[in-house]
């Protein structure tokens, strides 16, 4: 399960899937709003039953960590009242934290597979609470997922 305070940075080419997987993420959190991708706003922020937050970040149209900086994503980032999902993340990795660190980002890559179905990548440890997650909020055309070690 997801936690308060952990920030999920969300691979993928245009079209992979993130706001998918962001979608299916908040249902898994209890969200009843429906969730579409904060591309023109950058963030969109849905309230939590048990009074935390999720903190839905799409960061195409930002440049770089210093612009990111300037709309005020350090209060979203690691935040102990929500769970931050970046999409874009590579815009901002120096702000993500570093492998083995207490904070550190959990990494999803999303691809296309062959067939037209998408493909998630992630470590394995923890490629089983998601499995289990995605079980009880499944995701339109998730055909795999892989873990990588």
């Amino acid at each position: 399960r997801l936690r308060p305070g952990q920030v999920v940075a969300l691979y993928g080419d245009l079209g992979a899937g993130k706001t998918v997987l962001s979608r299916g993420i908040a249902r898994g959190l209890g969200i009843q709003t429906a969730v579409t991708s904060p591309t023109f706003t950058v963030v969109q922020e849905y309230p939590c039953a048990d009074g935390t937050f999720l903190f839905h970040l799409d960061l195409y149209r930002i440049a770089d960590a210093a612009a990111a900086l300037a709309f005020g994503i350090d209060e979203y980032l690691f935040a102990a009242d929500g769970v931050t999902l970046v999409e874009w993340p590579e815009r901002i990795l120096e702000l993500l934290g570093h492998p083995g660190s207490r904070r550190e980002a959990l990494v999803i890559h999303l691809e296309h597979a062959a067939d037209g179905s998408r493909r998630l990548r992630l470590p394995a440890r923890l490629a089983d609470a998601v499995r289990q997650d995605l079980r009880q909020a499944p995701v339109d055309g998730l055909a795999e997922i892989a873990e990588e070690s």
